[in-house]
């Protein structure tokens, strides 16, 4: 009986030892960068970036806390739609001109692309624009601000009755989209207007109805628009509106130092890059053009520290909602868009919204 009891002090020791060395094999733990072996599930390790803390595990997307600086943003990766599942931190911090200036012909991204994703074939026309409008920024002020604040103020009819004009007015860069509204709206839509983005059909047609001192930023979706604002910087007589789909202004009271034109990589970016939309070898086609909200957001991305929106959010649930605050047009009309496709736009400022990155005043999206 003692020589039992012996045995079992010395071969219990040597079994547990056995154990511990054999499980030591199969609970390998992975250096950041090494291979895993087969069958082995990878332990997750998120990388430290600025101005963002990232919690994350292995079964779920990261969740971002705390404040977040335009443009930092954590991974690059599709789904299955083309959506960026998560933002590289380097697509908003790479330079990108709000407006083209007479070194225009060095951006490589759109030279090769005809309008709206490029300026190919419009390089002489440009040129000669140029030459007249003579600056190209936001103007002495706002160029030299160490931070800038900006808001995109779209315009859904979310933003009616949010009495959010007070709000909207103490940002530095206001930005205002086509032809919608001031006077009359500014208890919901402030009066503060820094630049107007707009295309010949989506301009302002009554002279009395533009801001006094706001910058007039052309975005073109054509050939034509360029001949068309040739002859708006030059103050000449409209001739060949027979290639627009609606009437255009045939007067923008803005002398040509109050005039911009927008750089086209945003478009490109936001709807090849972000959104993901069909690239149809570069040719504007049915839905691949964003939105000019989503141009402009992705403009002041690369250009603002801080980036806010309101009236953002089509709610096709709501199919007899007002579409836009200053009209009695209904949102179930945007489903005959041709140009561009809504739910993917969504989807993208979405994930904006949830990373911080942009903060949305009306939770339209």
């Amino acid at each position: 009986m003692k020589l039992a009891h012996k045995l079992l002090f010395v071969l219990c020791p040597m079994l547990v030892l056995g154990f511990i060395y054999y499980s030591s094999g199969k609970l390998h733990l992975h250096v950041w960068g090494q291979k895993p072996h087969k069958g082995v599930k990878p332990t997750v390790k998120v990388s430290k970036v600025t101005s963002v803390s990232v919690k994350t595990t292995v079964t779920k997307e990261p969740v971002v806390e705390g404040p977040v600086s335009v443009g930092r943003i954590v991974g690059s990766v599709f789904d299955k739609q083309g959506f960026l599942l998560n933002l590289d931190t380097k697509l908003f911090s790479k330079p990108a001109s709000m407006f083209l200036d007479r070194n225009f012909k060095r951006l490589a991204k759109v030279t090769n692309y005809l309008p709206p994703f490029g300026f190919k074939t419009q390089e002489r026309i440009i040129d000669v624009i140029l030459t007249a409008t003579k600056n190209y920024g936001l103007g002495p002020d706002l160029d030299s601000l160490n931070c800038k604040r900006c808001i995109i103020v779209g315009n859904g009819g979310i933003l009616s009755n949010k009495s959010l004009g007070s709000r909207i007015d103490e940002y530095d860069v206001v930005i205002r989209l086509n032809e919608a509204p001031v006077s009359g709206y500014s208890r919901d839509v402030g009066t503060k207007t820094t630049l107007r983005i707009t295309y010949p059909e989506g301009a302002i047609q009554k002279p009395e109805r533009y801001e006094k001192d706001s910058l007039f930023v052309f975005s073109a979706f054509k050939p034509l628009d360029f001949k068309w604002l040739r002859q708006v910087v030059f103050k000449e007589k409209l001739q060949g509106t027979e290639g627009f789909w609606k009437s255009v202004a045939h007067f923008v009271p803005r002398q040509p130092s109050e005039i911009r034109i927008l750089n086209p990589y945003f478009i490109q970016e936001a709807a090849f890059q972000f959104i993901g939309l069909p690239q149809n070898n570069g040719l504007m086609g049915k839905g691949n053009i964003p939105t000019l909200g989503t141009v402009a957001i992705t403009m002041a991305l690369h250009n603002c520290d801080e980036v806010a929106v309101a009236g953002f959010g089509y709610d096709m649930n709501t199919p007899h909602a007002p579409l836009h605050y200053y009209e009695t047009v209904k949102m179930s009309a945007i489903k005959e868009s041709w140009t561009h496709n809504i739910s993917k736009e969504k989807e993208f400022l979405r994930k904006l919204v949830k990373a911080n990155i942009i903060t949305d005043l009306t939770n339209g999206i």
